[in-house]
């Protein structure tokens, strides 16, 4: 059964501003090697296109549910494209400078906290919700393969024939992005929006309220907050380990190509959710995804590209999993009014921990060398474990039974 006109625009936009995502991961570290190898200042890049999440995340939710969502897209995937140009520009000269690529890398943050709150929040607008799971299936295998199976191969082949083209392509993906944004139709406002405006702060601690007395919802945050600390540790190093002449020894094409096995593998989850939730239920799969986890950040080790590509393919179907899962669960069970605050609070704490493990990455890096960074945050993935005593299936169809 069809989706929609609507979703497929949705589907349309959230592919190719991914593909522009996943261009630019791969083209920003390329372009910070060519100023240093260090990998605490390596690190900061992360650290700095992260931070936004634990400083903006809330104040994205409070304006998700103040402002049209669909516009508040399309502002962003336009200024995401403007400032791309620049680097383009600056990578053409060979003018880069690392502060200008922290500072660029903090304003895209600060954009995809806008952007990506605000899509959590259409979706439900968009399908009926007992849809939601297929569609968010769909969304995110799109995102997948364009994030990380299409974008990091083609930004590193596009930075071996020149710096500057690989920023071109990725702001021209953002335009096409914000073009199929702007061609959904309907109403994107919550309907608190229409009530009269509370102060901001007011909301935002409405929304965390929310969060904080549901405890399922809690515990998942925290759970996934720990995870993104560890992975982000692990990926915020990687470039160092991974591109000559770091132990793997690969060209910047080749570490694109290596990454894009988590995206297989995430393609492959997004497929494999329903099957896995009839013969595991939703818990015991999830279990598998914390697992997933730890075996992304355990990869590296492994240190061959195919075993490191193999390890990240399976790490993918566990990521999946759990984002089809914990979405889908979210948008059923959160009012409307509340969902962009809630998703905020809850993103603030799952993505927040994202700029805390970039930095701990690049100091443990610095200090203990790569392989503690991958080893300790496997170890400390699996210890997440004993949280699934919270996470049952029983909690979660009680959740969406008290609708």
């Amino acid at each position: 059964m069809s989706l929609g006109r609507n979703f497929h625009r949705l589907w349309s936009a959230t592919a190719l501003s991914n593909l522009a995502d996943g261009m630019f991961q791969v083209a920003l570290p390329l372009l910070a090697l060519r100023i240093t190898r260090s990998p605490a200042e390596i690190a900061g890049l992360v650290l700095a296109s992260r931070l936004p999440w634990l400083v903006f995340a809330l104040h994205a939710g409070a304006l998700a549910d103040r402002l049209d969502r669909r516009r508040t897209m399309v502002n962003v995937d336009l200024a995401r494209a403007v400032l791309i140009g620049l680097l383009a520009v600056i990578a053409f000269g060979e003018a880069e400078r690392l502060w200008v690529l922290y500072l660029v890398a903090f304003a895209l943050g600060v954009g995809e906290t806008l952007f990506d709150t605000a899509a959590q929040s259409v979706l439900p607008t968009v399908v009926r919700g007992n849809d939601l799971s297929r569609a968010n299936g769909r969304l995110m295998a799109a995102e997948v393969i364009t994030n990380r199976f299409v974008g990091p191969p083609l930004g590193g082949f596009l930075v071996g024939v020149a710096m500057a083209l690989a920023f071109v392509g990725t702001a021209a993906f953002y335009l096409f992005g914000a073009l199929a944004l702007a061609l959904l139709t309907g109403r994107f406002v919550s309907r608190s929006a229409d009530a009269p405006r509370s102060r901001i702060r007011t909301d935002i601690v409405e929304g965390l309220r929310y969060l904080w007395h549901h405890r399922l919802l809690r515990t998942l945050a925290f759970m996934v907050g720990v995870m993104n600390l560890s992975v982000m540790a692990t990926i915020a190093v990687l470039p160092v380990y991974a591109v000559t002449p770091g132990p793997m020894g690969l060209s910047g094409f080749t570490f694109g190509l290596v990454l894009a096995g988590g995206a297989v593998g995430s393609v492959l989850g997004a497929f494999a959710v329903p099957h896995l939730q009839i013969w595991l239920g939703r818990a015991g799969t999830l279990r598998l995804a914390v697992l997933a986890a730890a075996l992304t950040c355990a990869a590296p080790l492994l240190t061959h590209p195919i075993l490191v590509a193999v390890a990240l393919a399976l790490a993918g179907i566990g990521e999946m999993c759990w984002d089809v899962i914990t979405v889908s669960l979210r948008q059923r069970i959160v009012p409307d009014h509340l969902i962009g605050r809630v998703n905020a609070g809850y993103r603030l704490v799952g993505y927040g921990t994202m700029p805390i493990g970039a930095a701990l990455g690049g100091v443990l890096g610095q200090t203990l060398g790569l392989r503690w960074v991958f080893g300790i945050g496997a170890v400390v993935c699996v210890a997440l474990l004993v949280c699934m005593t919270v996470v049952t299936d029983r909690a979660m169809d009680a959740a969406e039974l008290t609708l």
